[in-house]
């Protein structure tokens, strides 16, 4: 054999050994788990971060991605329980939590993703199908997750997949119902304005009712105690005149006629009366 020849076949092992070596080793990043698949089934055995070795050519090292992913699913329309129609936009975060089961159920990110998708479509519009549009966007909306993450954690452990979370991104009305149901709603918030001034005019005329009874209750108290007062006020005045009588009954009878006098003649300018009249007595 010629040195050229030998020169040859040096380089040619050299090569080989090369690619023996490069086909031994392999490295796994901190965010990566690996599977081992020996001849087109995997070794019962999750690879962790590092520098392994595994048998050339017969092995092959399948990497996975072991933080948390997010899938953005498309809008989809979900009817709900009271036959309203919504476009709904989901999102959930996720991550493979057995690589060695999710390579045995799924095999590829891509497949994982659509067992994924299918799942947790499924379980939305179940939940969101046993509800109210109303309770959807505001009272039950947290409730309601809840409980779409917790089914589809169960169902999707089966793959490997870990299920953190799933929520409702943004939710929409179709836009050729939109105007229809805009136009319901502002309906029954009018029949609701109308019941509630009704309750409140009601209300109002019971108020004013018992006001005037209270009213008229008040004023006839305060007149029979003016009465009282007033009453009691006239029997001390008779008791007076009746002593200034028995002391001086002449005077006292001159008073009560000037008195007299005073009120029949204010602001009287022509009277006609006889001489002999008892009322001018005084007069005379």
């Amino acid at each position: 054999m010629t040195s050229q020849s030998k020169t040859i076949a040096i380089i040619v092992a050299v090569v080989l050994v090369l690619i023996v070596v490069m086909q031994s080793f392999f490295v796994v990043d901190q965010t990566q788990r690996a599977v081992l698949v020996y001849l087109g089934k995997p070794v019962d055995k999750v690879v962790q971060p590092g520098l392994h070795f595994k048998i050339p050519f017969l092995q092959k090292a399948i990497k996975l991605d072991h933080r948390i992913l997010e899938y953005d699913s498309d809008p989809s329309e979900i009817i709900t329980q009271d036959k309203k129609t919504m476009v709904v936009d989901n999102y959930a975060r996720w991550r493979i939590e057995d690589p060695l089961e999710f390579y045995r159920t799924a095999g590829t990110l891509q497949r994982g993703v659509t067992r994924l998708d299918d799942i947790v479509y499924s379980e939305l519009r179940v939940s969101l199908g046993s509800h109210t549009l109303n309770q959807i966007v505001s009272s039950e909306r947290n409730k309601i997750m809840h409980k779409v993450t917790k089914v589809a954690k169960n169902e999707l452990k089966q793959y490997g997949i870990n299920v953190l979370d799933v929520r409702i991104k943004r939710t929409d009305l179709p836009k050729e119902n939109e105007k229809a149901i805009f136009d319901r709603m502002r309906s029954e918030r009018q029949r609701q304005a109308t019941r509630y001034r009704s309750e409140g005019e009601e209300e109002a005329a019971k108020i004013r009712s018992k006001a005037k009874r209270n009213r008229t209750v008040m004023i006839a108290d305060a007149n029979k105690k003016a009465d009282l007062i007033e009453g009691k006020g006239d029997a001390k005045a008779a008791t007076i005149y009746g002593k200034a009588y028995s002391k001086d009954s002449d005077f006292y009878e001159f008073v009560r006629s000037l008195d007299a006098y005073k009120q029949s003649l204010a602001n009287k300018t022509n009277f006609i009366m006889t001489p002999e009249s008892k009322f001018l007595e005084n007069f005379r």
